[in-house]
């Protein structure tokens, strides 16, 4: 009885578009923020920290960007890796070789150049949809594995296309310990999808779900589609871009163009489409299943085969855990084809009527 949208009156138009108009709702949300701000750093120990939750937060931010152009435009990509290496050594360069260059500076520098080669792989969606531009889509994969290999100059003449950072610093605040860059991590991406927020539920986002629900019909009322569809695809890279830039710089430290390959577009269309498409809070579910999936799979798997009386090898194991990972994924996409969000919506409407739901 306590959780009612009913009761909140709305006496502006700027309450009535409050992201959280259910006043338990923002409660809820700012708790989870400060527990995520003060609690967990106190909490979490270092693995945690570096193989969960740092993961998780940046997968999130590559979702969300994901999200914006699959999800509330429409337009099928298999290039989010290329997007994302090329956000990592743009600025790995920019902060390299320019004599004090900060970091934040460095990461939305690379997030713009990755704005650039999004739009320019984008064009196609001008004139092909689903499979026809997820492959023209592929062709960024591609030719930036290529490109980050060969041409020398932008691994600063790696040989092997390896590069690292350290000694990263935002404003005197030196990132030294896991706390530290999860703190980042944490800033960046709440103040980074609080904008793709505002964007969805605004006159750009519903040009690009117009665009995404039926093209003809919106540009006959007026929507421009080349306009509307490169944005979605330049908000979409610089998104992942930032993101590829994290997950370099905080995450890796030391990386190479394989960790950028066509395995992470899958796995960030994975997280949309498991997450729910169209949704933002559906991208954090989608991240959380994917990136949690596998930690519980292995740690359970070992068990499991000692209670039966044999024990699996390492190689059986990790096959049994892709067979299992696949298999779960394969089976939640038949019972809940709109995804974790969709159960999330279906969830609280119960409860709002709790406790006359059936």
């Amino acid at each position: 009885m306590i959780y009612r949208d009913s009761g909140h009156m709305v006496t502006s138009y700027r309450a009535d578009q409050q992201i959280f108009p259910v006043l338990q709702d923002r409660w809820a949300v700012l708790g989870l923020i400060g527990f995520a701000i003060a609690g967990v750093p106190l909490l979490a120990d270092e693995y945690v920290l570096r193989a969960v939750l740092i993961p998780f937060l940046i997968l999130s931010l590559a979702a969300v960007g994901v999200n914006i152009l699959v999800g509330y435009c429409g337009q099928i990509s298999l290039g989010s890796g290329a997007f994302m290496a090329v956000g990592a050594y743009a600025a790995y360069n920019l902060f390299v070789r320019v004599p004090g260059m900060p970091l934040v500076v460095a990461l939305l520098a690379g997030g713009l150049v990755s704005t650039l080669v999004g739009v320019f792989f984008g064009i196609p969606s001008l004139r092909v949809r689903g499979l026809y531009l997820a492959v023209a889509t592929l062709a960024a994969q591609f030719f930036c594995d290529w490109a980050f290999l060969r041409i020398k100059w932008l691994t600063n003449n790696s040989i092997s296309g390896s590069v690292t950072v350290s000694n990263l610093e935002v404003a005197g605040w030196h990132l030294n310990s896991a706390a530290d860059n999860y703190l980042f991590c944490l800033a960046v991406v709440l103040v980074l999808c609080l904008g793709a927020k505002n964007l969805v539920r605004g006159a750009v986002g519903r040009e690009w779900m117009a665009i995404r629900d039926m093209d003809v019909a919106a540009s006959v009322i007026g929507i421009q589609p080349t306009s509307v569809k490169l944005s979605a695809f330049a908000v979409s890279s610089f998104l992942i871009g930032v993101a590829g830039g994290l997950w370099a710089f905080v995450h890796l430290g030391s990386w190479e163009p394989s960790a950028f390959s066509i395995d992470r577009s899958l796995q960030l269309l994975f997280m949309v489409i498991i997450g729910g498409l169209g949704s933002i809070m559906g991208s954090f579910f989608g991240a959380a299943f994917i990136v949690l999936l596998p930690l519980l799979l292995s740690r359970t798997l070992p068990a499991a085969s000692g209670l039966f009386g044999f024990e699996l090898s390492t190689a059986a194991n990790s096959h049994a855990e892709s067979m299992i990972f696949g298999a779960l994924i394969v089976w939640f996409l038949i019972v809940e084809p709109h995804g974790l969000a969709r159960l999330w919506s279906l969830g609280k409407r119960r409860l709002m009527l709790w406790p006359f739901a059936h």
